[in-house]
């Protein structure tokens, strides 16, 4: 933007492209408006009258944006989204066109669902599927870079035979079961005006950017989205001078148009920096009710990767795309809130809010503990395995960080004991007075996979690629699980104060092995949680195992969130999708390894060898070229031998009966084929002359943007 443009309004810019409730009032008839927000409140279904009047007015404002296309789009058990466009046209009998969309269409749609993984859930000839609206998640409109606008419909996708085939139908599940067991508790705390009890979403995303001619220049980031090869950068992280660091000018023009694109949508991105890896960023939204949330994650990835193709740069979403400096995650910020304003981990100002904060608090401390192996499943991936316990990330093993003096409250509480806060003495819950807790009553620890940071629960092992609609079903379903036998308790008890006493010192007495304040990445650690009973699932497919426990399959069932089947899909999905990424990386390496890594080292070899015999002819010494040579020598047949061992691996894989015997060679042959093969490559772009290596190196793509 010249120094004389106009600088947009930001308030009416936010929102302009969705058909939000601003909208809804301008444009429907009043009684529409209220039929449609009582629809929205859960009061009462759509009907085919209201959907109609709902339906044109979309029609309306979106072609008067620019829309001609509308298309229903939803989230599939991919990573992507997906959508397929159709036209507001149908003909007339003199030959033109009208521009017409229905309630039905709005409603229901009816994609090809063949080609979609399903996990068994379909079989290959059954195409059938179905798109439903979620009518709590805006309408909005995508603009392309053509400057194509299409109107974009949220949906739920499921089966001919009912299956949910997506990531939004068991999200919308969860969301009303955890609200169900909510509402119970808070009844009994004498909560009188709260309908609805939503779990919302902040989730941070990192991400890198890597200038465009390097990208197409590197067919492991083309077709893997991480680095195969690459020997260190001489500077990488260390000197701890890119977190928080000046934002490049170039990269500062990619983040204002990002900006507006997603304000446009209205998708509240509030924060964005430089995270502590050179050329990563970090972009973080206000929090959203937790479907919407998933929703525009989504969409910030997608626009994410659009804006940055403008910008002649590419965004790398992989969590791991360079070896030896960090990698990509997303901190899924969860919580749950009232319909009538209040935040139910807030800590509160006083000694009545403290004890409801502290029931539903211990409610999620159990829920963490005895299903830590389901929140683990729900970050297993091939990407995420590179990451998790690298010293940049949580380990692999569930904890709770809650800080010292909540700590020392909830098991001050169990043992019946005096706890100081703010220099004064209080006795245990029900009994006398609670403390008051301030908001942020503790530092925060960024080794913790589970950390409470004041009004909310951070789980940071969500790898940055990911959708966080898995991990929000499994965080909604687990509490709600245990919300529902804290209200039982509560519901028969005589007295709620004396019941919620018994219960925090049940929950610290049976749980508190999960609670650890100190520092995850230390050695001693795992050995800590090993003697606490903590389970350690180090690669993702030990970790997708915890779908096809009894245990995970009761619960889902119980809250109806997934059936048996359902929950089955997910895991042969995953366990397919962990052996297929890994797959495309081994082709990838053998290819890159076969046609440009074995020529180059051929080709240096050759070079040597003309100036060995030049030097020796001159009667000058070639001791350092004979070294040398040999080195090269040396690496060139390990290289082509290792390449061999990783085709074998890679064959091996491929040939095993199902996707799980596919997935553990992957984890145990094929992913260490790839890692040994690496160590050579490296080793040979080291003593490699600059001209000479075929790729753009680690300091060419982190520090030329």
């Amino acid at each position: 933007m010249g120094c004389c443009e106009k600088k947009p309004d930001i308030t009416e810019l936010f929102g302009s492209n969705v058909f939000n409730d601003k909208v809804m009032k301008e444009r429907l008839p009043k009684d529409t408006y209220k039929a449609l927000k009582k629809v929205l409140a859960g009061q009462s279904e759509l009907t085919a009258d209201v959907a109609d009047v709902v339906a044109n007015a979309i029609k309306d404002w979106a072609i008067e944006k620019g829309a001609s296309h509308y298309t229903h789009w939803f989230q599939p058990l991919t990573n992507i989204t997906a959508e397929k466009h159709d036209s507001f046209i149908n003909p007339t009998e003199d030959g033109g066109i009208i521009m017409e969309f229905s309630g039905k269409q709005l409603i229901k749609g009816e994609p090809d669902a063949s080609s979609f993984p399903s996990g068994g859930l379909r079989a290959t000839f059954e195409a059938r599927g179905y798109t439903a609206w979620d009518v709590t998640s805006p309408v909005f409109l995508k603009t392309d870079a053509a400057g194509d606008v299409t109107l974009c419909i949220p949906t739920a996708f499921c089966s001919y035979t009912g299956h949910a085939l997506d990531k939004k139908t068991p999200l919308l599940r969860s969301m009303s079961a955890v609200s169900k067991q909510a509402l119970r508790v808070l009844k009994t705390f004498g909560n009188k005006t709260a309908s609805a009890v939503l779990s919302t979403v902040g989730p941070e995303q990192e991400y890198f950017l890597v200038d465009k001619k390097y990208y197409l220049e590197r067919l492991d980031l083309i077709m893997s989205g991480r680095t195969l090869f690459g020997a260190p950068s001489p500077k990488g992280q260390e000197l701890e001078d890119q977190y928080f660091g000046s934002i490049k000018d170039r990269v500062s023009a990619f983040m204002k148009d990002l900006d507006i694109e997603l304000w446009k949508m209205g998708i509240l991105a509030k924060t964005k920096h430089n995270e502590v890896a050179p050329s990563q960023f970090e972009i973080a939204p206000v929090f959203s009710t937790t479907n919407i949330a998933a929703d525009h994650n989504q969409l910030l990835m997608e626009t994410i990767q659009k804006i940055a193709l403008r910008h002649e740069m590419v965004c790398l979403l992989h969590e791991k795309p360079y070896a030896g400096i960090n990698g990509n995650g997303k901190h899924n910020n969860w919580s749950l809130s009232t319909d009538d304003g209040q935040n139910l981990l807030e800590p509160g100002k006083t000694p009545e809010e403290n004890e409801q904060f502290l029931a539903f608090c211990a409610a999620v401390i159990k829920a963490v503990d005895t299903h830590a192996d389901i929140l683990r499943a729900t970050c297993a991936t091939s990407g995420n395995d590179h990451r998790l316990g690298a010293n940049e990330a949580p380990p692999g093993i569930i904890s709770i960080f809650l800080g010292e003096l909540l700590t020392e409250v909830l098991f001050g509480i169990a043992s019946g004991k005096k706890v100081k806060t703010g220099g004064k003495e209080f006795l245990k819950i029900g009994v006398d007075t609670l403390p008051a807790l301030p908001l942020d009553n503790s530092d925060r620890n960024r080794t913790s996979p589970f950390a409470f940071t004041g009004n909310k629960f951070e789980f940071r092992m969500v790898g940055s690629s990911a959708s966080i609609s898995g991990p929000n079903v499994a965080l909604n379903t687990i509490v709600a699980e245990a919300l529902d036998e804290l209200a039982n308790r509560l519901e028969k008890a005589k007295d709620v104060n004396t019941e919620v006493a018994a219960y925090v010192k049940e929950v610290i007495e049976k749980h508190g092995r999960v609670i650890f304040n100190g520092n995850g990445y230390t050695e001693e650690w795992p050995q800590e949680a090993g003697k606490r009973g903590l389970p350690n699932v180090k690669n993702s497919v030990d970790a997708l195992k915890a779908y096809l426990t009894p245990k995970a399959q009761k619960l889902f069932e119980k809250y109806g969130v997934l059936t048996k089947e359902e929950l089955h899909s997910r895991y042969e999905i995953y366990v397919e999708q962990y052996y297929k990424h890994i797959n495309i990386e081994a082709l990838c390496a053998s290819k890159m390894s076969r046609t440009l890594y074995i020529p180059t080292a051929l080709k240096l070899a050759a070079k040597l060898a003309k100036q060995i015999k030049v030097v020796k002819e001159a009667g000058v010494s070639s001791k350092v070229q004979e070294a040398l040579l040999g080195k090269v020598s040396k690496l060139l047949e390990a290289i082509d031998k290792k390449t061999s061992v990783l085709e074998t691996a890679a064959a091996k894989a491929k040939a095993a009966g199902d996707a799980t015997d596919q997935a553990t060679i992957a984890r145990d042959e094929v992913f260490a084929a790839l890692a040994a093969l690496r160590e050579d490559v490296d080793a040979l772009e080291i003593i490699t002359p600059a001209a000479l290596w075929p790729v753009p190196t680690y300091g060419d793509m982190l520090f030329k943007l």
